[in-house]
């Protein structure tokens, strides 16, 4: 009985509220003191005003001291909490005791939304030395921070007496790379370079950007350089969706086979004059007769070249072959065969004449083999 008392007392004194207003919350909550606050301030009770009062020493006197009474309520309490520590810390609860005692509870800190998490970064930045550069005047891969002395120099002496030597610069064993990289803060996310977005909110990325917020390299990037210097530049895109930047063209620099031929190209060495002195004399080694009938062979060479003979209806399709071989001497060192176009059909029997293979005023394709 004495508990609900106190209880009831501190209740009242922390509320200001009627004691029967009290006991009715108390008896709600089963006469937990914590519950009891929490129902009553649930109700609208953080309106009522409570006098919160310091005791004034009796050796002050009440015209001259300054009063140390103080009207508030507990909203006010909530509000000068949330200014002091500036939204960095979770909301405050005031969950009761009395008037020389009672309970806070701070609630989980409030996610910072992407434009306050890129603000931060880039004040970090700044704050361990950063500097904003300007982007039209800084070519990319630049670097803003001053070369180191390299060369030789002289070395002066203790005393006046003494003659200065000349020192040379010691060469630096010098095996990483230096890297040029550019993390662009979007307005959910970042990327580096021409990169896919990385989220703020992905825990495997806490650590990168707690890097770049001490004005810090992260390590993922220490490890592209091989121990190189690494010139890392940041774009604020906060008020932008992230944009993939479209791939540069590049051309095609392999080898291939061109496609569409039955023959592949074959490259000829001879010169005009004499290819066409070579063919002039193919030519007249086919002895035609004149009395016999003739037809007209057209020749598709696999160095893409093409000729024109007349035959005699009884010449053989080993005629064309050495025909092909005096107008291209250096075919006759190469395989081949002789094959007729839509359908291709490789013509095996040479002994054949033109008339037998159905051959008269057909086109011959050479495939070398």
């Amino acid at each position: 009985m004495a508990e609900r008392q106190e209880a009831l007392r501190e209740f009242v004194a922390v509320t200001g509220a009627e004691e029967d207003r009290a006991r009715f919350f108390l008896e709600s909550a089963g006469w937990d003191l914590q519950i009891a606050l929490a129902s009553f301030y649930e109700d609208g009770g953080d309106e009522d005003l409570v006098s919160l009062s310091q005791p004034t020493p009796s050796s002050v006197s009440r015209g001259t001291a300054p009063s140390d009474n103080r009207v508030t309520s507990f909203r006010d309490l909530v509000h000068a909490q949330e200014d002091d520590d500036d939204d960095e810390e979770g909301q405050r609860f005031y969950a009761g005791g009395s008037e020389r005692s009672g309970q806070q509870i701070v609630g989980p800190p409030r996610k910072k939304s992407p434009n306050e998490l890129v603000e931060d970064l880039f004040k970090g930045a700044k704050e361990h030395g950063a500097v904003a550069v300007d982007r039209m005047a800084k070519s990319p891969g630049e670097s803003s921070k001053p070369k180191p002395f390299a060369g030789g120099g002289y070395r002066l002496g203790a005393a006046p007496e003494e003659e200065s030597a000349y020192v040379a610069g010691e060469r630096r064993q010098y095996s990483g790379q230096d890297v040029h990289i550019v993390l662009k803060l979007w307005k959910s996310g970042f990327s580096l370079d021409s990169g896919e977005l990385r989220s703020y909110q992905d825990p495997s990325n806490a650590q990168f950007l707690e890097s770049i917020r001490r004005g810090e390299v992260p390590t993922e990037l220490r490890r592209l350089s091989r121990g190189g210097q690494v010139n890392l530049d940041m774009e604020d895109h906060r008020d932008e969706d992230f944009v993939k930047p479209k791939g540069t063209f590049k051309a095609f620099t392999g080898e291939g086979q061109k496609l569409g031929s039955t023959t592949p190209q074959v490259l000829n060495t001879s010169s005009p004059a004499q290819q066409a002195e070579n063919e002039a004399k193919a030519s007249s080694s086919i002895a035609i007769d004149e009395s016999e009938p003739t037809t007209n062979i057209q020749i598709r060479l696999a160095d893409g070249g093409r000729l024109v003979q007349k035959f005699n209806h009884r010449h053989r399709i080993s005629d064309i072959r050495l025909f092909i071989v005096d107008a291209r001497p250096a075919m006759a060192a190469m395989s081949f065969v002789l094959m007729t176009t839509f359908p291709n059909k490789e013509l095996a029997d040479e002994s054949q004449t033109l008339k037998e293979a159905n051959l008269l005023n057909a086109v011959i394709v050479q495939r070398l083999i």
